[in-house]
């Protein structure tokens, strides 16, 4: 495969893999990007509302999660200028769901 060939087939800007799924982990695994999916899950945000949600995270690195987020289609920037979850956001969200509420428990932040 050309170098060429093998970055069109990236989905995700900055990935070291050219493998679908190993791209989708490796932004996954980028500090913020789930917190932002998980921030994102009930209603759109504005990046103001979003930098409070996430405070320990610089304005820098946010935007840039934002963009690779936008990018690999998982949100997107409403009429109203806040970003909002796409229907694959929503179904990320769905599947990272259980292992949300896991790491929850398995820090005590719940009774259940």
């Amino acid at each position: 495969m050309t170098k060429q060939a093998a970055s069109k087939t990236r989905s995700v800007r900055g990935s070291r893999s050219s493998r679908p799924i190993m791209a989708l982990l490796d932004l996954l695994g980028r500090r913020w990007s789930l917190r932002i999916l998980w921030e994102l899950r009930d209603a759109p945000l504005t990046s103001r509302a979003l930098r409070s949600a996430c405070d320990e995270a610089s304005p820098t690195v946010l935007q840039t999660r934002l963009t690779e987020l936008r990018e690999a289609g998982f949100i997107e920037l409403g009429e109203g200028g806040g970003y909002g979850l796409t229907p694959l956001g929503r179904e990320l969200c769905e599947m990272v769901l259980p292992l949300h509420r896991f790491a929850e428990r398995w820090h005590g932040k719940t009774n259940a």
